[in-house]
C-alpha cells in the first residue's frame, strides 16, 4: 500500500472516531441533562414570540439525524393570551423532532439546525374585530449590518411538516383556508437580506375560500410540487419563484408575491393544454356554477392573476384572466359553436378604480369566428358585463349559404336547397339564467335567391329573397318576394318588440304583414288548413333553439293585408281580391274580404278553426248581382247536386250566415253545413231541375217545366246539415206560380208542400199586378208533395193534409 494512501486512511480513521466520540457525547450530555436542554431549546424557540411554548416533556431521539443528535419534545402547545376567548391553539403537536448542532451543545449554546413538525394542528385565527392569535409572534427588529443577527436569531436550515392540519380562518375578511399537509420539506438558508428555501410539498386542499360566502377554491383538490422561496426583509415579503405545481394531478406555472405586513398577495397562474371543465370546477360554486353552463371541448390554455392588496376594502381579490381557445367546440345554453376561435378575458374590476366584484366584471370575446349551425360567425369584440346583472353587446356579421343550416338547427321545420344569407347585427341583451331576454338588435339580414320547404305545412317557396331589418326591439322585413308554385308574392311587415317577445312571450308577437300578389292560386295554401306534421324531437343544446322558434313560428298572431289582381281556386276565379285576414293559433280569421266575382261582388267575413280530423268555419258574407250559374259553378255546387249551376240561371244577391266543415284539402264537407240564407234571384231560369219536370209530368203536361223562367224571386232556406228548410215561398214563373214549404232533403227526409194552380201564368198577362196577386189563386189548385220514394229518389203525391 502507497504511504499517501495509508496516511489518507488514517486520516479519515481519526475523523470518524472524532464524529462518533462528539456525537456520544453529545448524546451522553443530553440523557444526562434533559431539563436543562429542554429549557435551552424552548428558550431558542421563544426567541421570536411574544409569549411561550411550552412542551410536557422531552425525548432523546439519536439516531434521526446522525451525525447530530435529536430530541422529540411532546406535547408541545402555543397559545396566545386570549385562547380563553376563542378557543384556538396556534400549535398543538404531538411530538415535534428537534435536531441539534452537537459543538455548539457541548460548549453550551443550543444550535437548532432543523425542526420536524409531526401529527399537528396550526390554526392561524383572526376575530372580527382583527385581532389575531399571530400577535404572539414578535416583529422582527431591522438589525444594523455591520452587526451579526445570526447570533442570535433561529436559523433552521431543514423544516418538516407530516401529518399537519393547517387553519388560517380570518373572520373578518370572510377567509378560510384549510389544508391537510401529507408532507412540506423546506432547505432553507439565511443570507443577510433575509432566508431563500426550496419548499417541496404535498397536501390536499379542503378549503380555498377568499370569502367564505361564495365558496372555495381548489377544493379537495391536491397540491403537489417544489417551490423556490425567499424572504426580503426589506419589502417584509415572501416572493415565490414561478414553478410547476401539480393541481389535482394537473401542471400549473405559479409564482406568488407575499406581503407579510400587509397580508397582501399577488398570484400568477399559467396552465396549458387543460379541460375548460377541470378548470371551472377548481373555483369557488358562485363561478363554476354558472361556467358549467358552458362547455369546451378541447383543452385550451389560461393565463391568470390573483391580486389582494391586503385592504378588505372589497373582499374579494382582484382575477384577471386570459385563455386561448383554438378549433374548439364550445357549448352554450342555444347551441353549439363549432371551429371555434377566440381570445378571451375575464375581470372583476372593468373599471379600474372602481369596486372589485361580480358588478364590475367583465368577461370579453376578441376577434372571435365559428360556425354556428352551421353558419359562419365572425365577432370582432363580444362583451358581457355587470355579471350581477349581465349584459351582453357585440357585433355579429356573417355570410353563408342556406344550405348549411340543413340538420343543424335541431328541428326538422326547414330543409334549405340553396339561397344565401349575409347578417350584420349589433346585439345588447341582458342575460338571464344564461339565456337572453330583452334583447336589443340593430342591423339587417339579407337572403337572396332562397329555395325554402317549411315542412310542418308542406309549403315550398322559391326564388325568395327578403332584407330583415332589425331596429334595435323592432323587426321590419322589406322587398321581400316569394313564389310559391304558380302564385307569386311580394312582401313586407313589422312587427314591433320582436326581439323581447320572442324569448319571454312568443304568443303576444303580432306580425303586420302586407302582402300583394298579381295571381295567386289559392289552392296551393291550403296546407294552413291542415295540422302541423310531426317532426323528429331535437336533442341536445339544438332542442333549445329548435323550441323557441317553432314556438315563435306556432304561437305568434299574424295580421295580414292581402290584395290580389286575380285570385284562383279550382273553378272559382276572382279579381281585385282585397282582404284583412288574422292567424292567431290554430284558426284563420276573415275580418274582411271584399272581390269580384261572376260578373258580381262579393264580401264577407268569419274564421275557420283547424281541428284534428278537419276544419271548422263560419261564414257571414254578402253575393251581389253575380250570376248564379258561375256562381254555383265556382263553389263546386257547394257539396250537393240536387240543384246544380246546370240547373241555374240569372243573378244571385244574398246575405248567408253558415258555418260547416270543411276537410284540410279544402272540400266541403257533405251534411256539414248549418246556417240561414236570404236570397233573391232576377231574371233567373230553373233549367231541368228534376223535381219540377217530375212535377210538369204529374200534373203540367202540356207547359214546359223544363225551363222555368222567374223575374224575381225572394226566399229564406234554413241548412240543417242534409236538410234544407224553406221558408213559405211564392214562386212566379213562366210556367207555373206556386207556394212552396218544407224540408229538403240531400240524403233521406225530403217532406216539400207544394199548391200549385192550375191556371196558366200565360193567361194573366194583361193582368195588373194587384189583380194578378188577387187571381193567383183562383180555380183549381193542386195540393201536392214532394217525398223520398222507395229507390232513393223523390216522388209526388196528393198533400192530403194541407191547410
Amino acid at each position: 500500500m502507497k504511504r499517501w494512501l495509508k496516511i489518507s486512511l488514517k486520516i479519515l480513521s481519526v475523523l470518524v472516531v472524532l464524529i462518533i466520540l462528539t456525537w456520544l457525547a453529545g448524546a451522553f450530555y443530553i440523557s444526562r441533562n434533559k431539563k436543562e436542554v429542554l429549557a435551552s431549546i424552548l428558550s431558542q424557540l421563544n426567541k421570536n414570540l411574544n409569549g411561550q411554548i411550552t412542551a410536557t416533556s422531552m425525548e432523546p431521539t439519536l439516531l434521526k439525524s446522525f451525525p447530530g443528535v435529536s430530541v422529540s419534545l411532546n406535547g408541545v402547545l402555543l397559545r396566545d393570551s386570549l385562547w380563553n376567548q376563542h378557543k384556538h391553539d396556534l400549535l398543538k403537536a404531538q411530538d415535534i423532532d428537534v435536531s441539534l448542532n452537537v459543538l455548539s451543545l457541548i460548549v453550551g449554546n443550543i444550535n437548532i439546525k432543523q425542526i420536524a413538525i409531526n401529527n399537528a394542528s396550526i390554526y392561524i385565527y383572526t376575530d372580527s374585530t382583527g385581532y389575531s392569535n399571530t400577535s404572539i409572534f414578535k416583529s422582527k427588529p431591522k438589525t444594523d449590518k455591520k452587526s451579526s443577527p445570526k447570533s442570535s436569531a433561529l436559523e433552521v436550515k431543514k423544516i418538516d411538516f407530516n401529518k399537519v392540519s393547517l387553519i388560517l380562518d380570518n373572520k373578518k375578511r370572510f377567509k378560510l383556508f384549510n389544508f391537510d399537509i401529507d408532507q412540506i420539506q423546506g432547505r432553507m438558508e439565511y443570507p443577510d437580506s433575509g432566508w431563500t428555501g426550496k419548499i417541496k410539498l404535498m397536501t390536499k386542499v379542503n378549503s380555498f375560500a377568499f370569502n367564505t360566502r361564495k365558496g372555495s377554491f381548489l377544493k379537495d383538490k391536491t397540491l403537489e410540487g417544489t417551490l423556490n422561496a425567499r424572504y426580503s426583509r426589506d419589502l417584509d415579503a415572501v416572493i415565490l419563484n414561478p414553478e410547476i405545481l401539480k393541481i389535482g394531478g394537473h401542471p400549473f406555472k405559479i409564482g406568488a408575491k407575499i406581503e407579510l405586513d400587509k397580508s397582501a398577495f399577488a398570484i400568477s397562474i399559467a396552465v396549458d393544454d387543460i379541460l375548460f371543465r377541470d378548470v371551472a370546477l377548481l373555483l369557488s360554486p358562485n363561478i363554476s356554477s354558472k361556467l358549467l353552463k358552458f362547455g369546451i371541448e378541447k383543452p385550451i390554455n389560461i393565463r391568470g392573476n390573483i391580486v389582494d392588496d391586503g385592504s378588505g376594502k372589497y373582499g374579494d381579490p382582484l382575477i384577471k384572466v386570459g385563455i386561448t381557445v383554438r378549433d374548439n367546440i364550445v357549448s352554450i345554453p342555444a347551441g353549439k359553436l363549432t371551429a371555434c376561435n377566440f381570445d378571451g378575458s375575464f375581470t372583476n374590476q372593468d373599471t379600474v378604480g372602481g369596486i372589485i366584484g361580480d358588478e364590475n366584471s367583465s368577461i370579453k370575446f376578441h376577434k372571435l369566428t365559428a360556425k354556428y349551425f352551421n353558419a359562419p360567425l365572425k365577432i370582432d369584440t363580444f362583451t358581457v358585463n355587470n355579471l350581477a346583472r349581465p349584459i351582453a353587446t357585440g357585433l355579429v356579421t356573417s355570410q353563408f349559404p342556406l344550405s348549411n343550416l340543413n340538420n343543424s338547427l335541431g328541428t326538422n321545420d326547414f330543409d334549405f336547397k340553396n339561397g344565401t344569407a349575409n347578417l350584420r347585427l349589433y346585439c345588447k341583451a341582458d342575460i338571464d339564467n344564461f339565456s337572453f331576454t330583452k334583447p336589443v338588435v340593430s342591423g339587417k339580414i339579407q337572403i337572396a335567391d332562397a329555395d325554402i320547404l317549411y315542412i310542418p305545412r308542406k309549403l315550398h317557396l322559391v326564388k325568395s329573397a327578403l332584407n330583415i331589418n332589425f331596429n334595435q326591439n323592432d323587426l321590419s322585413i322589406q322587398n321581400g318576394h316569394f313564389q310559391l308554385g304558380k302564385s307569386e308574392l311580394n312582401v313586407s311587415c313589422s312587427i314591433a318588440n320582436f326581439a323581447n317577445l320572442y324569448y319571454t312571450a312568443p304568443e303576444k308577437i303580432l306580425v303586420n304583414l302586407k302582402m300583394s300578389s298579381p295571381q295567386l292560386y289559392l289552392k296551393e295554401f291550403l296546407p294552413f288548413l291542415g295540422p302541423r306534421t310531426a317532426k323528429k324531437k331535437s336533442n341536445g343544446n339544438k332542442q333549445v333553439v329548435s323550441k323557441e322558434l317553432s314556438n315563435v313560428l306556432e304561437l305568434s298572431k299574424m295580421n295580414i293585408r292581402l290584395t290580389v289582381d286575380k285570385a284562383i281556386y279550382d273553378n272559382f276565379l276572382a279579381k281585385n281580391l282585397d282582404a284583412d285576414i288574422s292567424l292567431r293559433g290554430g284558426g284563420i280569421f276573415f275580418n274582411k274580404i271584399s272581390v269580384a266575382h261572376a260578373g258580381g261582388q262579393l264580401s264577407l267575413n268569419g274564421n275557420i278553426m283547424q281541428e284534428t280530423a278537419s276544419n271548422s268555419f263560419k261564414i257571414s258574407s254578402k253575393i251581389s248581382h253575380v250570376s248564379v250559374k258561375d256562381f254555383f259553378y265556382s263553389f263546386d255546387n257547394f257539396g250537393q247536386n240536387t240543384i246544380t249551376n246546370k240547373n241555374l240561371k240569372g243573378y244571385l244577391s244574398a246575405l248567408a250566415n253558415i258555418s260547416g266543415k270543411i276537410s284540410h284539402t279544402g272540400k266541403i264537407l257533405p251534411r256539414s253545413i248549418n246556417g240561414k240564407v236570404v236570397f233573391n234571384l232576377n231574371n233567373a231560369a230553373l233549367v231541368n231541375f228534376d223535381p219540377m219536370v217530375k212535377v210538369g209530368k204529374f200534373a203540367f203536361a202540356n207547359r214546359n217545366l223544363s225551363n222555368v223562367e222567374i223575374k224575381n224571386l225572394d226566399g229564406t232556406l234554413n241548412v240543417r246539415g242534409d236538410k234544407v228548410e224553406i221558408s213559405p215561398m211564392q214562386v212566379n214563373s213562366s210556367a207555373l206560380n206556386f207556394n212552396v214549404k218544407g224540408i229538403y232533403a240531400l240524403g233521406s227526409g225530403t217532406n216539400v208542400e207544394m199548391d200549385i194552380p192550375l191556371r196558366n201564368p200565360k193567361g194573366d198577362e194583361n193582368l195588373t199586378r194587384s189583380e194578378k196577386r188577387e187571381a193567383r189563386m183562383r180555380g183549381i189548385v193542386l195540393h201536392l208533395k214532394a217525398i223520398d220514394d222507395e229507390k232513393g229518389g223523390i216522388k209526388i203525391r196528393w198533400n192530403k193534409d194541407h191547410d
